[in-house]
Parts: C-alpha cells; sequence; structure tokens
C-alpha cells in the first residue's frame, strides 16, 4: 500500500475517513509512530464479487480489514452444504482467528465487490509485543467478532422467514438507512437466513408487494425501515 494513503487515513483527511485501518478497533488506540511500522508489510487490495479471500483450512497468514463492500464467511458442514455464519462490512474484520491459530475455520469470499487491507499476522504479533495498548485492542475485538456471530446467529436464525429477512435488510441499511440497499443472490439469502431458495424468493416477492421494499434496479430496492422493524419485532 503507498504510504501517502496511509498516511491521508491516519491524518484524518475527508477522502479517508471511511478507511477500515482508520476505523478498525485494532489500530484506533496507536499513536503515530506505531503506526508507521505498519505502513509498508500492508497491502490495498480490491476483490471483485464471488472472489474468494480465503479458503476453509487455508494457512492463516492475515487478518483483513473491509474498508467498503460486503464478506460472508462460510461454514461447510458435514454433508457438504453451506451456512454464512457472518457478515463482515466496512470497519469489520475477516480472518482474525489467524491471530490464535494456524488455518483459518470458515471460507471467505466476496458477496459485493470489496475494497480491503490485507494485513500479516506478523505485523499484528509485532505490534502486539512492542506496543502493549494493542493487546487490549485485540481482545475486545475478538470479543466483538464472537458478540457479532451470536447475534448474527439467533436474529437471522430464529423466527419466521418474514422476520428473519426483515433483521437481516435493517442490519443491511444500519449504516445508512437513507439510502438504497443492494440485495445478493437468492441462494445467498437463503444461506443466511437458513431457508430454502423458495422461500426467499416468495418472501421478498411479498415485501416488494405491501410497498416494504421498492425496486430502483437489478437487486437494489429502498427499504421501509419502520415496516421492517415492525415485522422483525
Amino acid at each position: 500500500m503507498q504510504p501517502t494513503r496511509i498516511a491521508a487515513a491516519w491524518k484524518g483527511l475527508a477522502a479517508c475517513q471511511s478507511c477500515g485501518i482508520r476505523r478498525l478497533a485494532l489500530f484506533a488506540d496507536l499513536e503515530a509512530e506505531d503506526f508507521a511500522h505498519i505502513h509498508l508489510p500492508i497491502e490495498e487490495r480490491s476483490i471483485p464479487a464471488g472472489a474468494s479471500l480465503y479458503g476453509l483450512d487455508d494457512p492463516a497468514e492475515a487478518v483483513f480489514t473491509v474498508r467498503a463492500g460486503l464478506v460472508k464467511l462460510v461454514h461447510i458442514q458435514p454433508d457438504g452444504g453451506q451456512r454464512i455464519v457472518r457478515l463482515v462490512r466496512a470497519g469489520g474484520v475477516a480472518g482474525i482467528e489467524a491471530l490464535v491459530r494456524p488455518t483459518y475455520p470458515h471460507a471467505a469470499m466476496a458477496l459485493q465487490p470489496v475494497e480491503l487491507c490485507r494485513i500479516p499476522t506478523s505485523v499484528v504479533t509485532r505490534l502486539q509485543t512492542e506496543t502493549p495498548r494493542l493487546h487490549q485492542r485485540l481482545m475486545e475485538k475478538w470479543y466483538e467478532a464472537l458478540s457479532v456471530a451470536d447475534d448474527f446467529l439467533t436474529e437471522l436464525a430464529t423466527g419466521h422467514a418474514r422476520q428473519r429477512l426483515a433483521r437481516l435488510l435493517l442490519w443491511l441499511s444500519e449504516d445508512a438507512p437513507d439510502q438504497p440497499v443492494r440485495l445478493f443472490s437468492r441462494e445467498d439469502l437463503g444461506a443466511i437466513l437458513g431457508v430454502t431458495l423458495e422461500t426467499t424468493s416468495r418472501t421478498i416477492s411479498e415485501f416488494r408487494r405491501s410497498g416494504v421494499l421498492t425496486t430502483l434496479s437489478h437487486n437494489l430496492v429502498r427499504c421501509d425501515r419502520a415496516a421492517l422493524a415492525d415485522i422483525a419485532g
């Protein structure tokens, strides 16, 4: 990654306010001299929708901070089926398990075009040794990842399909309530909600007919968040 981009993110220039590194709790407490140590080893990457960040049981060599877009973490079930167990959006971290285990326990793929930074685990380990402030941030970020996973499974795996979809749409529109939401494939939606493809398609159609969702273009919808909140319960 170019040092000028990192420097801009550190200084908080307007163009970099949404940078995942700037917002990331792992680095939120670092000072300028600490931040300087990690400029060069970090790689900035653009990942197209559908592409893989890493696979199940791949060597865990880096953590990934998401700057834009959406990443899905997929659990491969014993029968070969897949279940999306977590979504990582801008400011979040994928692959944080690399700090404590040799391989990744999930596969990670881009649900939407993703901008991210790849941070080698050696960088984080060195900072943890040289910068005591980072240790607490690591623990907080680990707890946050676990909490998000627990909430994700609880909210989106309980209740009927209408409730689950409403909760997901509220989550997707949470950061920018007035902006449209881009849906992903019905297969991915079903894998997130734990319902069939047919149920997913039927529920989306119902939301459109009732005005809860307004289609702006292909897979781009505007949400009635008040109506979704009523459905979500």
